[in-house]
């Protein structure tokens, strides 16, 4: 028998985003490409603009009207889902592909209570009673540390942690099989940031949930995830499992972002990353971090390099063995 841990959900093939903007054509992601297994959690890490949640939106067909998929591919359960019409993506999402977004003050209808959001989802989705999809919802909005007695409250009523785990639980109402967290415990104090990476766990040893994750906290990623994929100006810059990448990175970006994090575990001498990332309608040819890279060479400002794995681990730079 197969191992379902190992079946792959969604593969991501050489993804090309852009936006058209009146300064010209950003180029948010080039060559994009991972895979989500069943019951795997990936973590998806990298400073603001370095196309993380451009990414996340691509899989659910939710890029704005400027954004176009220029290149590539997204394969889910094999077949690609940039092909399918709007009534096949409507019932994709939230059903087999469930999104938290990042500022849930947006992302929730301001004139519906917050079951009855959660009710409508799943009762569009699936064949439940009104009474069913009511005991459904009540259960998850307790599950992420929510007052029952709160569920008929509009979003405007609700604080902004509240908020946030109302879209977790609106995200987790159809049983999907993936869930996109974008930045899912920003907004949330550490107690309940721990609840809900708990009750993801949970999720994952009941029902073989995968997670892609999204997030600036790399304790957050250290703590949670099977993989982690650094992107730096639109490309993936290095992957690997979760304890290569903290312990081994090789990636000299993936260095300092390590090393720029605190950590109440070990004394460490905190660093930072001079400069900005780059303009991405015009980036630097070659590396894209190479005019912020303390080791690049003529190569690294010519030439693109190419993300070569070994052993799992992958990694674009000329000198991953050098330092």
């Amino acid at each position: 028998m197969a191992d379902t841990k190992r079946e792959v959900f969604l593969e991501v093939k050489n993804l090309r985003i852009t936006y058209e903007t009146k300064q010209g054509k950003v180029k948010a992601a080039e060559n994009v490409s991972f895979r989500i297994h069943r019951g795997e959690f990936i973590g998806l890490s990298g400073e603001s603009g370095c196309g993380k949640t451009t990414t996340a939106l691509s899989l659910m067909h939710l890029l704005p009207k400027e954004g176009k998929v220029e290149e590539g591919v997204i394969l889910f359960k094999g077949e690609n889902i940039l092909d399918y019409d709007t009534k096949k993506v409507e019932a994709l999402r939230w059903r087999d592909i469930s999104m938290v977004f990042q500022g849930a003050m947006n992302a929730l209808n301001p004139v519906h209570k917050a079951i009855d959001q959660m009710i409508t989802a799943l009762r569009i989705h699936e064949d439940v009673t009104e009474q069913e999809a009511k005991e459904r919802s009540l259960e998850l909005i307790k599950s992420v540390g929510i007052d029952p007695a709160r569920a008929t409250s509009y979003p405007h009523e609700l604080s902004g942690g509240m908020k946030q785990r109302l879209m977790i639980a609106l995200a987790l109402v159809c049983h999907p099989s993936i869930i996109i967290a974008d930045e899912p415990t920003t907004a949330l104090d550490v107690m309940v940031q721990a609840q809900i990476l708990d009750l993801f766990n949970q999720l994952r040893d009941r029902t073989n949930l995968s997670v892609l994750l999204i997030t600036h906290d790399l304790s957050v990623l250290a703590e949670t995830c099977d993989r982690i994929i650094i992107m730096y100006a639109g490309r993936i810059v290095e992957t690997g499992r979760t304890d290569t990448i903290f312990t081994m990175p090789e990636h000299p970006y993936t260095k300092k972002l390590i090393s720029s994090f605190p950590s109440i575990l070990v004394d460490k001498e905190i660093d930072f990353i001079p400069g900005n990332p780059p303009d991405l309608i015009n980036p630097p040819s070659g590396c894209r971090f190479n005019p912020r890279c303390d080791f690049a060479v003529d190569r690294c400002r010519q030439e693109v390099p190419p993300l070569e794995c070994e052993n799992g681990h992958c990694v674009a730079c000329w000198r991953r063995h050098e330092f």
